[in-house]
């Protein structure tokens, strides 16, 4: 796996108690590694104790026990590189290839690659585009190479579909995965579950009977560390164009032919 923005609040925040979760549940797999890529200049250890910050942090979990699991997060940790990058740069995807291959080499790992883009979407394009360029994300019937970007995914229609057709030039849409993670939340996952698969509730969901439909932002984190972020995205379209609507469309979607991917989209 490899992080873009490796440095970034949503690295800090959600993907590294993530993967610190995956790996305290036995979902992670034993040959895991994991290159995080930041304009900061760091040493291994360096960001290790930066990742290892965050997981005390922010990984508690309702579900499990509050404290951390200092075996799967030493194992985590173990799993980890950090490299000093230039999205912009050529060399630097050229560094990475090559640090991957050492990877194989050093923790067993194989060819499937995840690249995980916690970066702005203005630089979605042109990293994907470097990828590409540098022979990366190309595929073969014996591994695969994914990548995932995060909201807000462009800022306008005009200029999603521009970000759409440049991400297709090095990727097939398999390829891609446009990730917004409050879907990722129990309760987002549940709604489907109940409109459709509840013999209650489904045939009372409809104007007949649902006089409105409130949904509420009800957030506790500030700007804080993400001012360049929000000069630049807004809040706005930080939580209405991707997590609001998300919400509202699975609230007031029509029932799917099935719960494959493409029928749900």
């Amino acid at each position: 796996m490899v992080i873009f923005g490796a440095g970034g609040d949503l690295t800090k925040r959600l993907l590294m108690p993530a993967l610190y979760n995956l790996a305290r549940t036995g979902l992670l797999p034993a040959q895991f590694a994991l290159v995080g890529l930041d304009r900061i200049e760091q040493t291994d250890a360096q960001y290790r104790a930066h990742v290892e910050a965050a997981i005390r942090a922010f990984a508690a979990d309702k579900h499990y026990s509050q404290a951390i699991d200092e075996a799967s997060l030493q194992r985590l940790l173990s799993s980890i590189v950090y490299m000093q990058a230039d999205f912009s740069a050529p060399a630097a995807y050229q560094a990475l290839g090559a640090r991957l291959a050492l990877l194989k080499a050093s923790h067993g790992v194989g060819d499937n690659v995840m690249f995980y883009l916690a970066v702005g979407a203005r630089f979605f394009g042109p990293i994907t585009d470097q990828l590409g360029a540098a022979g990366l994300v190309t595929e073969t019937p014996e591994y695969w190479r994914r990548v995932v970007v995060e909201k807000p995914f462009g800022h306008d229609l005009p200029s999603a579909q521009a970000l759409n057709a440049q991400l297709r030039n090095s990727l097939s849409e398999s390829q891609i995965y446009r990730m917004d993670h409050f879907l990722g939340k129990e309760t987002v996952q549940n709604i489907m579950l109940m409109r459709f698969a509840n013999g209650i509730f489904e045939p009372l969901w409809n104007r007949d009977h649902i006089d409105h439909v409130q949904i509420t932002v009800a957030e506790t984190v500030g700007v804080e560390a993400r001012a360049a972020f929000y000069e630049t995205t807004g809040a706005m379209r930080d939580m209405v164009p991707n997590h609001v609507f998300q919400l509202l469309a699975l609230t007031a979607m029509e029932s799917p032919a099935s719960f494959d991917a493409d029928a749900v989209r």
